[in-house]
């Protein structure tokens, strides 16, 4: 017999090793996984365990706390490589993978090199046919370049940071062979999928109806005639929508029209980079976007993709991370506005006093002419921030000014309160009428009748002359209540000494008599 050939001698592991693996073991993880982390033979592992005298029969899942979540993804911001990271913290591979996918960082393989070359050929003018032709890519893979789409194993990534997963139940994505489709995707909620959009898209009960008639046998235009819609929607509808073996489904249809609806598409600022550059320099030359898009006509007239609206332009400005432009672009606005001031529908609007107004041509025509005492015109003055005030109170025929204190804030019920409690200081004979701007501060004007029996009337919206011996008094007043301080620190005493100020003060609308000196001779009777 030949000689035997001689036996493999099995690795000698040290004592620091197993100790680390009991250490790793601990920790949580399979013996297999545990034993892969470190380099060791799984079956010197195995015995290790078992000469512990504890259990082999099943390995403990490891459990990772939420601190240990935000250290990989710290270090993820540093070192892109998911397996490196979870080596270099000892987690296993396959949770930190789940990790990533599930908040939408990209982890497969990326052809930078080619990506980068299809998009500069797009931004050089190319059609993205010419540029996947000219790079060697397919026409879907040059479609997600184009829309900023990146792929993973099992699901895609959008710009917006919206994740599709793939292999799960729910909607149905696009299909290209109908008959032999399944659903896929991720599932939809209910409120998004019974959200009526517009009477231009087909409803789900339509969508039914199309169902219940298709399935009796009526041709595309007998069905299209029932729901008053262009026969070539309904054709389109049975041809697009029909993803299953068992034939047109209302509820799969509907399904996956919803998951076509969220299209994102990049703009052409964002893509053609001559074009967003010739933009960006009008903006920096001081340009208003209508001067950069009709100007861009006569500069460019034979090159059709040289041409933007002024909408597209402020949107540019308003939202920069969809559009490639930075928000350095919105100071060069002359209105200096990073972002549209909210404007209602003025169809929609309500108005914010619950109780109708009655208006100022409804006054009486007494305090027109300023003859007769009782008449008075109200308004705030505001301190810093808006957020303290003062009640200011002129009668017409005098001038006679009297303060209201607000001691905390400027609300409706602060101002309704404070006014009662001076109104109702008055003689009734000067309980007449009051006149306010449409602030908000008046909204309870009924109460306030109610309790003083004086008459709100409203000025005309943005019409302050209508108050004019108000707005007078109010610029009088700064003398002693300056902008941009706390009025709110002043007494009930400081408001009274300053209000007796200005009524001892000789006025010449009065031919040099004092407001004081005016509302006694109203009064007094003859």
């Amino acid at each position: 017999m030949g000689a035997s050939s001689p036996r493999k001698r099995s690795r000698q592991y040290k004592a620091a090793e197993r100790a680390e693996f009991f250490r790793r073991l601990d920790r949580g993880g399979t013996i297999r996984a545990v034993a892969a982390e470190l380099g060791l033979s799984p079956d010197t592992c195995y015995r290790w365990r078992h000469e512990s005298g504890t259990s082999t029969a099943r390995g403990v899942p490891r459990t990772y706390t939420a601190q240990d979540k935000a250290e990989f993804f710290r270090r993820l911001a540093l070192n892109p490589n998911v397996s490196a990271v979870a080596r270099e913290l000892g987690f296993v591979r396959v949770t930190c993978y789940k990790w990533a996918h599930q908040t939408g960082i990209f982890t497969g393989k990326d052809v930078t090199a080619q990506r980068e070359e299809f998009l500069g050929l797009r931004a050089e003018g190319l059609s993205r046919a010419q540029a996947a032709a000219r790079v060697g890519v397919d026409k879907r893979r040059a479609q997600d370049w184009d829309k900023g789409i990146r792929q993973f194993y099992g699901g895609r990534v959008y710009p917006d940071g919206r994740v599709v997963r793939y292999g799960q139940a729910g909607i149905l994505a696009n299909v290209k062979t109908p008959r032999t489709a399944y659903t896929r995707g991720v599932p939809d909620d209910l409120q998004r999928l019974e959200r009526p959009i517009s009477d231009r898209y087909l409803s789900l009960e339509e969508r039914e109806q199309i169902h219940d008639l298709h399935v009796r046998g009526d041709s595309v235009r007998a069905i299209a005639r029932v729901l008053n819609r262009a026969p070539s929607t309904i054709g389109r509808e049975l041809t697009r929508n029909t993803a299953t073996a068992a034939g047109y489904l209302p509820y799969a249809a509907h399904r996956l029209a919803v998951s076509r609806r969220p299209r994102p598409r990049q703009g052409k600022l964002q893509v053609l980079a001559v074009l967003r550059g010739y933009v960006a320099t009008g903006l920096d030359q001081k340009w208003s976007p209508e001067q950069i898009s009709h100007r861009m006509v006569i500069d460019f007239p034979a090159d059709p993709r040289m041409r933007v609206c002024t909408e597209t332009i402020y949107q540019a400005i308003y939202a920069p991370d969809r559009t490639g432009l930075t928000r350095a672009a919105a100071p060069v606005l002359r209105c200096r506005r990073a972002a549209r001031r909210p404007r209602r529908d003025p169809a929609r609007r309500r108005s914010r006093f619950v109780e109708l107004m009655v208006p100022i041509t409804d006054r009486p025509a007494e305090a027109e002419d300023r003859t007769v005492a009782g008449h008075w015109e109200g308004d705030l003055i505001l301190g810093t921030l808006s957020g303290s005030a003062i009640g200011t109170l002129v009668e017409r025929a005098s001038r006679y000014v009297t303060l209201v204190h607000l001691a905390h804030d400027h609300t409706a019920e602060t101002v309704r309160d404070g006014l009662i409690a001076t109104v109702n200081q008055w003689p009734p004979g000067l309980r007449r009428s009051l006149t306010w701007d449409q602030g908000a501060e008046m909204s309870h004007h009924a109460s306030l009748r109610r309790a003083t029996g004086i008459d709100v009337f409203f000025c005309d919206a943005a019409s302050p002359w209508q108050r004019g011996s108000n707005e007078n008094m109010n610029g009088l007043l700064r003398q002693y209540f300056p902008k941009s301080t706390n009025l709110s620190a002043h007494t009930v005493e400081d408001l009274h000494d300053v209000a007796r100020e200005l009524n001892s003060r000789p006025r010449k609308s009065l031919g040099w008599a004092t407001p004081t000196e005016r509302l006694r001779a109203l009064l007094e009777p003859g």
